[in-house]
């Protein structure tokens, strides 16, 4: 495999480049936090109101089904093929690149629609293929057929929402793009609140009121990005030409793309169709220790992955392997700094943190504890999760989509092995487990083969750096889980106050002391984390000064 040409020295990476990585990740990350914390007010309503019962678990199935092709397109493919192509074209101008926008969307709705339509008629056969054994249940298969049909349309929404995001972050505005998520969570817990009610009068099951606001909030996502989008110039046109090579540049990449970030989704539905065979609530309970686990991954995977997008793709364009090397070094150990301590104190704290959530309305203690044990065996994909998410565009950067599809089939097979095997042995925990494995295993494999294309990663200074982390996170969660456990009997009563007042207490502890080993093993990715989120709050949480060109948003 041929390398791109090195330009430039050798020599310490610029604290220019460094900060407008962490900037750009800072805005990403204040955005996708709100995004996040909304993801969660959503399951809280959910859990409140539904439970984990047949309900729930039926609504997670048919949700799956649209929300598979979401992730792909949202966090994966598209970005990975499109902001490189986009970027490339805004060199010829931007009306150049506004032509590619138009056939980008129009081809995307040329695709989406017939899906739907056929999605719809064929409901039937594919929620069995998911959920065959909810046939044993009276009306959960049919639920479930129902709440699919209702929700498919949300492929075509989120499809466009992905579009002008990508567009958006080449054109480096961030904040709106990354916020445009919550817009799906606050539809769907509007719906909730408002619906649910009218939804028994007309006979239907509650449930449906949140299917209906996941297309409330699929529109939502794509309406809060159309004003800047305008703004920056584009119109949009009826013209799709297939013969564009952009386009064509765009469907190549994007095509095997798919299949190269499909491993965590694959993953999950693997998951999904073991889970149900597992009883009423499993399905419902990894859900809710997902969503857990996913606050990490997008505030801090995600947010360093696509600030680090554009960068790569311009020390692609500019043949600079030594700043590329640079680029993609300094965002792992950035990601490694701050999800391996969260991987940490999500064991510490499962179950504390998921009775803080949920543990209330129709979520049991029994849920709690069914949740907290599948959110231990999540959390070490806390790793893996991002570090594929970092990985994976920059081989498509250097159009090189056939190494990641290889690793991805590869994960895939063992995705299958495990989560068969130890769905035998540990039940629907052994099904996180082996997601867990097998996220560690893609991230693992993508990056020693990108080292090998780069001529290496900085591998002594990575290392040393995790090394540090590690102790660090260790003694972190040792510490917050000896505190939780002294105040817990403290507490009056086993309300939401006392909870609260428990986790807080033991993650402020754990933080104290996480930051002061990190200040005795010298953990530079700490200092620089520490100095990004202290400036923010000196220039009041405010966007810091932005590089030439387009600011973030």
């Amino acid at each position: 495999m041929s390398s791109i040409p090195a330009r430039g020295s050798a020599g310490p990476p610029t604290s220019s480049s460094g900060s407008r990585l962490a900037r750009s990740a800072g805005v990403i990350g204040l955005a996708t936090m709100a995004s996040r914390l909304l993801g969660l007010a959503r399951e809280q309503v959910l859990a409140f109101y539904f439970g984990a019962g047949n309900a729930m678990d039926a609504f997670n199935i048919a949700f799956r089904i649209p929300n598979l092709l979401r992730d792909l397109f949202a966090e994966g493919a598209m970005s990975a093929a499109f902001v490189p192509t986009f970027t490339q074209q805004l060199q010829n101008g931007k009306p150049r690149a506004w032509q590619l926008g138009n056939h980008v969307v129009n081809a995307l709705l040329a695709v989406t629609i017939p899906l739907v339509v056929l999605g719809m008629v064929f409901a039937d056969p594919l929620v069995r293929l998911y959920a065959e054994d909810y046939a044993a249940v009276r009306g959960k298969l049919e639920l479930t057929i129902l709440l699919t049909r209702i929700m498919l349309p949300f492929l075509t929404l989120v499809a466009l929402a992905a579009a002008f995001m990508g567009m958006l972050n080449a054109l480096r505005h961030f904040f709106v793009p990354a916020l445009a998520p919550a817009m799906f969570n606050v539809g769907t817990i509007a719906s909730v609140l408002a619906l649910v009610p009218v939804m028994r009068m007309a006979g239907l099951d509650p449930i449906a009121a949140a299917a209906v606001g996941a297309l409330v909030g699929g529109a939502g996502q794509v309406l809060v990005q159309w004003p800047l989008l305008r703004r920056e110039g584009f119109r949009y046109r009826p013209a799709l030409d297939t013969a564009d090579p952009a386009l064509r540049r765009v469907a190549a990449l994007m095509g095997p793309g798919i299949v190269g970030l499909a491993a965590v989704q694959v993953n999950l539905f693997v998951n999904s169709v073991l889970a149900t065979g597992e009883g009423t609530g499993a399905v419902s309970w990894l859900t809710f220790a997902f969503r857990i686990m996913y606050l990490p991954i997008g505030l801090f995977g995600v947010s360093i992955a696509t600030a680090a997008l554009p960068a790569v793709a311009t020390h692609v364009a500019r043949e600079d392997l030594a700043e590329l090397r640079r680029e993609v070094s300094r965002g792992l150990r950035m990601m490694l700094m701050l999800n391996v301590p969260a991987t940490f104190g999500l064991v510490a704290l499962a179950a504390p943190v998921v009775a803080l959530l949920f543990e209330r309305g129709r979520f049991t203690a029994a849920d709690t504890t069914a949740t907290a044990a599948a959110l231990v065996f999540y959390a070490p994909g806390l790793v893996g999760y991002p570090a594929v998410k970092l990985a994976s565009p920059v081989f498509y950067a250097l159009r090189d989509s056939r190494t990641p599809v290889v690793v991805s089939v590869t994960t895939i097979a063992l995705n299958v092995v495990l989560n068969v095997t130890l769905v035998r042995v540990m039940g629907y925990r052994g099904l996180a487990l082996g997601t867990a494995i097998a996220a560690l295993a893609n991230a693992g494999t993508l990056f020693w083969l990108l080292r090998a294309r780069l001529g290496g990663l900085e591998g002594a200074r990575t290392a040393a750096a995790l090394g540090k982390i590690l102790l660090a996170a260790a003694a972190m969660a040792v510490s917050a889980w000896t505190i939780e456990r002294a105040v817990a009997p403290m507490m009056p009563g086993a309300g939401t106050p006392a909870r609260a007042i428990g986790v807080g207490l033991a993650i402020g502890g754990g933080l104290l002391v996480l930051a002061l080993t990190a200040h005795l093993l010298d953990i530079a990715e700490f200092r620089d984390a520490r100095r990004l989120v202290l400036s923010r709050f000196r220039r009041g949480g405010g966007p810091r000064p932005s590089p030439p060109g387009p600011s973030p948003s």
